[in-house]
């Protein structure tokens, strides 16, 4: 791995750490549930943008299949929280 490389993959984490601080704070100090649920979106694809630049870093397929799970598991949780706060349930 060049230097330049492993900077900006260190810098892309920090921002990224960053990027999840922030969204957490909305997330528990979001004034609405719908602002809670956009947070919780954004940390979870942050949390899959994470696990691909790790995997960049370690040079390793296992990251890349934990984020496709992470990604498959948000887009489904977000799917029954929208669900949940149009209609008030999830199962009908």
């Amino acid at each position: 791995m060049t230097p330049m490389l492993s900077v900006a993959i260190g810098a892309t984490l920090v921002m990224y750490a960053l990027a999840m601080l922030i969204a957490l704070v909305r997330l528990f100090r979001g004034p609405r549930a719908q602002d809670r649920v956009l947070a919780a979106d954004f940390v979870y694809v942050v949390g899959t943008l994470v696990m691909l630049v790790l995997a960049i870093r370690y040079d390793s397929g296992m990251y890349f299949e934990s984020a496709l799970l992470m990604a498959l598991f948000g887009f489904v949780s977000s799917v029954a929280l929208a669900k949940f706060l149009l209609r008030g349930e999830v199962i009908e």
